[in-house]
């Protein structure tokens, strides 16, 4: 079968593969059917189209893989789980010093969502991370973005600064009008109370682009 593999005389399953080898031997495909828990022939072709036709392995995860509702949690239980354990390794670092070291979490958490994501990294005054929370959903230029509530999640965390970031579901992240607007509001409405805002990050297909590098904020 497609899902085993022999090994020393005897025949060895993904799930043995993953604990005797480690996951990172498995293919793309592999590592979806055992975090959906689907690792029949049947099931790996399935995924292996999905991501065919999707295009790339977010993308196919993004919109089911194949799989079925029962399934498709449980992988999306094992993404969100990737998802914060790449926070928990951004928060136990010593101090954010350059966009770099949180853009990688960032692109991580925001890329291919079909719809717009704002989202706040909130800092203590050695940029350490406090918090991390996806506050509003929808295009900026909707008016979807309100300082008020920003300023009051950065009172409640104890917040001394923080990065915004956003994604352009395009995968074009080019700031534009609306971007430097809001970001233009958020910074004033956050001095009156003392929170510096460091970066705003936009989240494309490609390298995460830093307003602070632009000059922007």
């Amino acid at each position: 079968m497609l899902n085993t593999m022999v090994r020393d005389g005897g025949t060895m399953t993904l799930a043995q593969r993953v604990l005797a080898l480690g996951a990172e031997g498995l293919t793309a495909v592999e590592l979806i059917a055992v975090a959906a828990g689907t690792t029949n022939d049947a099931a790996m072709d399935a995924i292996r189209a999905a991501v065919a036709k999707a295009g790339s392995i977010r993308a196919a995860i993004n919109q089911g893989a194949g799989l079925t509702t029962a399934k498709r949690a449980r992988l999306a239980a094992a993404v969100e789980l990737a998802k914060r354990c790449a926070f928990e390794e951004l928060a136990a670092r010593p101090a954010l010093t350059s966009p770099r070291d949180s853009a990688a979490f960032l692109k991580a958490r925001m890329t291919d969502r079909p719809y717009e994501v704002f989202a706040v990294l909130f800092l203590d005054n050695r940029h350490r991370v406090l918090a991390f929370e996806e506050m509003f959903r929808g295009t900026l230029d909707g008016a979807s973005v309100h300082p008020r509530e920003v300023v009051r999640a950065a009172l409640e965390h104890n917040a001394a600064a923080c990065i915004f970031a956003h994604n352009h579901p395009s995968g074009v992240a080019e700031p534009s009008a609306a971007d430097r607007n809001i970001t233009h509001q958020l910074r004033d409405a956050l001095q009156l109370i003392g929170v510096r805002v460091l970066d705003h990050l936009v989240i494309g297909s490609g390298e995460p682009t830093s307003m602070a590098a632009r000059g922007l904020i």
